[in-house]
């Protein structure tokens, strides 16, 4: 029997990706269903609002994960005078905080009701982005630009295609493991530069954003142009909308990296079992 994993907040499945590689039964939930040309959720979904869940009905769950929106956190980071007036209005208790921060409450109330419904404790995993840390808590984990709370397994050097990572340090950027895992899986967009953590990421994000508005021809005859012209293989359809092509560059840009969600997938598959047995 088949582990079973919750993804609140799914999207097109950033986190279901790595579970499923892992051979998990995944049911993803969110408030709508995403599409993007052929890219939709991978997995069983479940259109509902996740602040409408109740915990208890995922008692038999072996690890909940959640990605819930980011947009305000992400726009309160940003050195604009509103942004700065919206995060001044907040601490000051002129908006209430607990509105800003409901999407993470739920998550972690529907994992204590999982728990206590089961007799057992469901790890959950959260990613989210560094603009949450004032908000929400210091994350216990980052991946680059993804920031985990919760049962955070340690971003340990870990197998990869049977070779450990070189050089890690627990100097809380998780570069060397992330390096590591673009070399081991033998992809990385071109101009990538890792070594400079201020650069890192930077031409993926603008190369995926200005390909997926633009649109590189290719000679596809599906109907499609390529968003990225390399390993990673993902296309952006070809659509009159500016937002809808610009949601669907946001959407990819957002997914969980594959060997982040693959190792915290598979550790807590290992102790399952081990916990079964």
């Amino acid at each position: 029997m088949r582990p079973l994993a919750i993804d609140l907040f799914c999207g097109l499945g950033g986190w279901t990706e790595g579970l499923l590689a892992e051979d998990y039964d995944v049911v993803g939930f969110d408030i709508e269903q995403h599409v993007y040309g052929d890219h939709r959720y991978p997995a069983q979904l479940v259109v509902q609002d996740v602040l409408t869940l109740h915990g208890s009905q995922f008692k038999s769950a072996t690890l909940i994960v959640a990605s819930p929106p980011c947009q305000e956190y992400s726009y309160m980071a940003m050195p604009w005078s509103k942004a700065k007036a919206l995060a001044a209005d907040y601490r000051s208790g002129s908006r209430d905080v607990k509105d800003l921060t409901a999407l993470f409450d739920a998550c972690f109330r529907i994992q204590r009701e999982a728990c206590q419904a089961s007799g057992r404790h469901i790890p959950l995993v959260v990613e989210n982005v560094r603009g949450a840390v004032p908000w929400v808590g210091r994350a216990r984990w980052n991946f680059g630009s993804f920031y985990l709370w919760g049962d955070v397994p340690a971003l340990m050097p870990i197998a990869l295609k049977a070779s450990k990572v070189p050089g890690f340090r627990f100097d809380g950027s998780g570069g060397s493991f992330q390096t590591a895992s673009v070399e081991a899986t033998g992809v990385k967009a071109p101009g990538m530069n890792w070594s400079d953590p201020a650069k890192r990421g930077q031409d993926f994000t603008r190369l995926a954003g200005r390909h997926a508005l633009e649109g590189i021809k290719s000679r596809d005859t599906d109907g499609y142009e390529r968003s990225h012209p390399n390993a990673f293989g993902w296309k952006a359809p070809r659509t009159t909308s500016r937002g809808k092509a610009r949601k669907f560059a946001s959407a990819m840009i957002a997914k969980i990296p594959l060997p982040l969600s693959r190792h915290i997938a598979a550790t807590y598959r290992q102790a399952g079992t081990r916990a079964a047995a």
